[in-house]
Protein backbone atom coordinates (compact mmCIF):
# COMPACT_ATOMS: atom_id res chain seq x y z
CA UNK A 1 0.00 0.00 0.00
CA UNK A 2 2.70 2.43 0.72
CA UNK A 3 4.30 1.61 -2.67
CA UNK A 4 1.22 2.97 -4.67
CA UNK A 5 0.78 5.43 -2.35
CA UNK A 6 4.16 6.79 -2.94
CA UNK A 7 3.82 6.07 -6.64
CA UNK A 8 0.86 8.26 -6.57
CA UNK A 9 2.72 11.25 -5.12
CA UNK A 10 5.76 11.17 -7.47
CA UNK A 11 4.63 11.94 -11.25
CA UNK A 12 7.91 10.52 -12.69
CA UNK A 13 6.34 6.78 -11.32
CA UNK A 14 3.80 4.65 -12.88
CA UNK A 15 0.41 5.91 -10.83
CA UNK A 16 -1.35 2.68 -11.16
CA UNK A 17 -0.76 -0.93 -12.64
CA UNK A 18 -3.14 -0.18 -15.75
CA UNK A 19 -0.62 2.60 -16.91
CA UNK A 20 2.54 -0.21 -16.14
CA UNK A 21 0.81 -2.58 -18.28
CA UNK A 22 0.22 0.15 -21.10
CA UNK A 23 3.36 1.13 -21.32
CA UNK A 24 4.76 -2.03 -21.40
CA UNK A 25 2.40 -3.19 -24.14
CA UNK A 26 3.19 -0.18 -26.30
CA UNK A 27 7.19 -0.60 -25.88
CA UNK A 28 6.56 -4.48 -26.84
CA UNK A 29 4.11 -3.37 -29.85
CA UNK A 30 7.13 -1.28 -31.10
CA UNK A 31 9.97 -3.23 -30.17
CA UNK A 32 10.54 -5.35 -33.64
CA UNK A 33 13.93 -7.15 -32.95
CA UNK A 34 14.10 -6.41 -30.11
CA UNK A 35 12.79 -4.01 -27.21
CA UNK A 36 16.13 -3.21 -25.73
CA UNK A 37 16.26 0.38 -27.25
CA UNK A 38 12.97 1.27 -26.92
CA UNK A 39 12.90 0.28 -23.45
CA UNK A 40 15.68 2.25 -22.71
CA UNK A 41 14.29 5.57 -24.42
CA UNK A 42 11.00 5.32 -21.86
CA UNK A 43 11.90 4.29 -19.13
CA UNK A 44 15.41 6.88 -19.01
CA UNK A 45 14.47 10.00 -21.49
CA UNK A 46 10.85 9.93 -21.90
CA UNK A 47 9.37 8.49 -18.65
CA UNK A 48 11.88 9.40 -16.41
CA UNK A 49 10.79 6.43 -14.14
CA UNK A 50 14.64 5.18 -14.11
CA UNK A 51 17.83 7.46 -13.92
CA UNK A 52 20.48 6.14 -16.36
CA UNK A 53 22.40 4.89 -13.51
CA UNK A 54 19.35 3.20 -12.29
CA UNK A 55 18.38 1.73 -16.03
CA UNK A 56 22.46 0.29 -16.13
CA UNK A 57 22.04 -1.37 -13.04
CA UNK A 58 18.68 -3.38 -13.42
CA UNK A 59 19.89 -4.09 -16.68
CA UNK A 60 23.16 -5.84 -15.61
CA UNK A 61 21.08 -7.80 -12.98
CA UNK A 62 18.25 -8.73 -15.66
CA UNK A 63 21.22 -10.29 -17.83
CA UNK A 64 22.77 -12.53 -14.76
CA UNK A 65 19.56 -13.83 -14.26
CA UNK A 66 17.92 -16.75 -16.29
CA UNK A 67 15.09 -15.69 -18.33
CA UNK A 68 14.61 -13.02 -21.27
CA UNK A 69 16.86 -10.12 -20.73
CA UNK A 70 14.06 -7.38 -21.13
CA UNK A 71 11.27 -9.92 -19.08
CA UNK A 72 13.64 -9.73 -16.00
CA UNK A 73 13.80 -6.03 -16.38
CA UNK A 74 9.84 -5.69 -16.52
CA UNK A 75 9.27 -7.79 -13.35
CA UNK A 76 12.18 -5.72 -11.62
CA UNK A 77 10.21 -2.60 -12.17
CA UNK A 78 6.95 -3.96 -12.02
CA UNK A 79 7.52 -5.17 -8.40
CA UNK A 80 9.57 -2.44 -7.77
CA UNK A 81 6.73 0.16 -8.08
CA UNK A 82 3.68 -2.23 -7.46
CA UNK A 83 4.85 -5.47 -5.57
CA UNK A 84 4.22 -8.69 -7.35
CA UNK A 85 1.12 -7.54 -8.46
CA UNK A 86 2.96 -4.66 -10.83
CA UNK A 87 5.37 -7.51 -11.77
CA UNK A 88 2.70 -9.39 -13.30
CA UNK A 89 0.61 -5.88 -14.71
CA UNK A 90 4.81 -5.30 -16.41
CA UNK A 91 5.02 -9.28 -17.39
CA UNK A 92 1.69 -9.40 -19.31
CA UNK A 93 2.05 -6.14 -20.99
CA UNK A 94 5.59 -6.90 -22.25
CA UNK A 95 4.02 -10.61 -23.78
CA UNK A 96 0.57 -10.60 -24.23
CA UNK A 97 0.71 -8.36 -27.35
CA UNK A 98 4.03 -9.38 -29.20
CA UNK A 99 2.71 -12.99 -28.38
CA UNK A 100 -0.39 -12.43 -30.52
CA UNK A 101 1.58 -11.52 -33.38
CA UNK A 102 4.40 -13.49 -33.48
CA UNK A 103 1.30 -16.47 -33.95
CA UNK A 104 0.21 -14.82 -37.02
CA UNK A 105 3.54 -13.93 -38.36
CA UNK A 106 4.75 -17.76 -37.94
CA UNK A 107 1.85 -18.86 -39.82
CA UNK A 108 2.54 -16.18 -42.62
CA UNK A 109 6.33 -16.98 -42.78
CA UNK A 110 6.10 -20.64 -42.66
CA UNK A 111 3.63 -20.07 -46.03
CA UNK A 112 6.31 -17.87 -47.36
CA UNK A 113 9.87 -19.11 -46.10
CA UNK A 114 10.74 -20.38 -49.42
CA UNK A 115 10.82 -17.48 -51.05
CA UNK A 116 14.29 -15.78 -51.42
CA UNK A 117 12.53 -12.22 -51.07
CA UNK A 118 11.83 -13.45 -47.43
CA UNK A 119 15.02 -14.77 -46.81
CA UNK A 120 16.96 -11.29 -47.43
CA UNK A 121 14.01 -9.67 -45.66
CA UNK A 122 14.98 -11.42 -42.39
CA UNK A 123 19.01 -11.19 -42.55
CA UNK A 124 18.29 -7.48 -43.52
CA UNK A 125 16.22 -7.43 -39.95
CA UNK A 126 18.84 -9.06 -37.82
CA UNK A 127 21.66 -6.51 -38.91
CA UNK A 128 19.20 -4.15 -37.53
CA UNK A 129 18.31 -5.44 -34.09
CA UNK A 130 22.21 -5.64 -33.73
CA UNK A 131 22.91 -2.03 -34.66
CA UNK A 132 19.71 -0.85 -32.63
CA UNK A 133 21.52 -3.05 -29.26
CA UNK A 134 24.75 -1.62 -30.38
CA UNK A 135 23.24 2.35 -30.27
CA UNK A 136 21.85 1.17 -27.00
CA UNK A 137 25.22 0.58 -25.41
CA UNK A 138 26.23 3.32 -26.58
CA UNK A 139 24.43 5.39 -24.23
CA UNK A 140 24.78 2.93 -21.22
CA UNK A 141 28.03 4.24 -21.59
CA UNK A 142 27.59 7.35 -19.37
CA UNK A 143 25.81 5.69 -16.70
CA UNK A 144 29.39 3.81 -15.83
CA UNK A 145 30.89 7.53 -14.85
CA UNK A 146 29.06 6.82 -11.50
CA UNK A 147 29.65 3.09 -10.94
CA UNK A 148 31.82 1.89 -7.97
CA UNK A 149 34.27 0.74 -9.63
CA UNK A 150 35.20 3.44 -11.76
CA UNK A 151 35.15 4.22 -15.40
CA UNK A 152 37.78 2.84 -16.57
CA UNK A 153 37.68 -0.88 -14.78
CA UNK A 154 34.23 -0.98 -16.08
CA UNK A 155 35.39 0.04 -19.57
CA UNK A 156 38.08 -2.57 -19.37
CA UNK A 157 35.62 -5.39 -18.35
CA UNK A 158 33.18 -4.66 -21.24
CA UNK A 159 36.54 -4.86 -23.38
CA UNK A 160 37.68 -8.10 -21.86
CA UNK A 161 33.89 -9.41 -22.06
CA UNK A 162 33.88 -8.46 -25.96
CA UNK A 163 36.65 -10.10 -26.76
CA UNK A 164 35.99 -13.23 -24.79
CA UNK A 165 32.85 -13.54 -26.32
CA UNK A 166 32.68 -11.69 -29.64
CA UNK A 167 35.92 -13.23 -30.61
CA UNK A 168 36.63 -16.23 -29.14
CA UNK A 169 33.49 -17.37 -28.76
CA UNK A 170 33.69 -18.62 -24.96
CA UNK A 171 30.26 -19.61 -23.52
CA UNK A 172 28.70 -16.47 -21.72
CA UNK A 173 28.26 -18.77 -18.41
CA UNK A 174 32.24 -19.52 -18.33
CA UNK A 175 32.38 -15.35 -18.51
CA UNK A 176 29.96 -14.52 -16.46
CA UNK A 177 31.44 -16.76 -13.76
CA UNK A 178 35.33 -15.53 -14.66
CA UNK A 179 34.26 -11.91 -14.75
CA UNK A 180 31.28 -11.15 -13.18
CA UNK A 181 31.64 -13.00 -9.97
CA UNK A 182 35.36 -10.90 -9.19
CA UNK A 183 33.78 -7.36 -9.95
CA UNK A 184 30.99 -7.89 -8.18
CA UNK A 185 33.12 -8.35 -4.96
CA UNK A 186 35.48 -5.93 -6.30
CA UNK A 187 32.37 -3.61 -6.28
CA UNK A 188 30.96 -4.50 -2.98
CA UNK A 189 34.66 -4.11 -1.38
CA UNK A 190 34.42 -0.64 -2.76
CA UNK A 191 31.35 0.37 -1.72
CA UNK A 192 32.06 -0.80 1.51
CA UNK A 193 35.14 1.07 2.03
CA UNK A 194 33.35 4.22 0.82
CA UNK A 195 30.81 3.59 3.54
CA UNK A 196 33.48 3.06 5.97
CA UNK A 197 34.55 6.46 4.81
CA UNK A 198 32.14 8.31 4.88
CA UNK A 199 31.23 7.11 8.50
CA UNK A 200 34.84 8.17 9.84
CA UNK A 201 33.96 11.66 8.39
CA UNK A 202 30.75 11.83 10.19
Amino acid sequence: MAESTEAQNDPKRPQSKTELFLTFATIALQGFGGVLTIIQREMVEKRQWLTPKEFTEDWAVSQILPGGNVVNLCIILGNRYFGWRGALAALAGILLPPLFIVLLLATAYNQYVHLPEVAGAVRGMGAAAAGLIGAVSLKMIPGLKKNAMGAGISAALIAITFIAVGLLRWPLVYVVLGLGIPAFAYAVWIIRQQAQREGSAA
